[in-house]
């Protein structure tokens, strides 16, 4: 006797969208913790813009004061967000930021660049979707990677099961994700450790009777060194196939330039 195996229940797909960049304002900022805000952007340039895979990728231009057409803000230095929410109508984008000191171009622009400020958009290039329905859900992340949790979270039916793990600074830095009532939603508090190592020792603390039943789907991000937890955890204990999982580094310490995998 000969036995099939089924269809997986879920399956990612690549989809291209067409490059376009686009010029916008500073309209609004709120702060959802001392260290996290999400920003408004606004302008005509942003009707028509979509994203269609919650952990696309944009690239962000902060161009000086005198940065007035195009090729100027194109030329300015930029890094890379997720898209959180949108209105291709009215024209307008929301995006969050994790704010820690001054360090860096783009957080410092999120928390103090008067409204009004200029800002360039480009992309995102391409999606990565999910066709169907996973059987279960293991999501987690520091706070860069909050937005496309919060989409993936969005994503889920009533009855989706799973757990979402964010990895913060500690209980005053806690970032809400709404998840249906049977997916566990919490919190590994790093205090003053390296970002990425509690939510990666939490991540070595899941055996393989943990693994949910079915075709799970995995999304792993935070700083790069989480890479090794998250495929160790997803690949080899749970088996899932590699084609099913997301695991990467969303930043890199000591390299302001890098660049997430798409």
């Amino acid at each position: 006797m000969s036995f099939v195996k089924s269809a997986p229940s879920f399956r990612l797909e690549r989809q291209p969208l067409d490059l376009r960049f686009r010029r916008a304002v500073l309209a609004a900022r709120t702060w959802e913790t001392s260290t996290y805000m999400r920003v408004r952007l606004e302008g005509d340039d942003l009707r028509g813009f979509t994203s269609l895979g919650s952990d696309d990728h944009m690239r962000l231009f902060f161009p000086a004061e005198s940065a007035v057409d195009l090729d100027a803000i194109r030329q300015s230095p930029s890094r890379e967000y997720t898209p959180l929410a949108w209105d291709a109508e009215a024209g307008w984008l929301e995006v969050e930021f994790a704010v820690h000191g001054d360090q860096g171009i783009a957080a410092p622009w999120a928390a103090s660049a008067p409204l009004g400020s200029t800002i360039g958009v480009g992309g995102p290039r391409g999606s990565m979707v999910i066709a169907g329905r996973p059987d279960a859900w293991l999501l987690a992340g520091d706070e860069t990677a909050v937005p496309a949790i919060r989409r993936f979270a969005a994503l889920m039916d009533a009855d989706a099961v799973g757990r979402i793990l964010v990895e913060v600074t500690d209980a005053a830095h806690e970032l809400p994700v709404a998840a249906p009532r049977g997916v566990d939603v919490s919190f590994v508090h790093r205090g003053d450790a390296f970002p990425g190592v509690a939510l990666a020792a939490e991540l070595d603390r899941f055996a393989e009777q943990d693994r949910p039943d079915g075709d799970v789907f995995g999304f792993v991000a935070a700083e790069q060194g989480i890479v090794k937890s998250g495929r160790r955890l997803l690949l080899e204990r749970w088996g899932l196939a590699s084609d099913q999982v997301v695991v990467k580094g969303y930043w890199k310490s000591g390299e302001a330039e890098y660049h997430a995998p798409h």
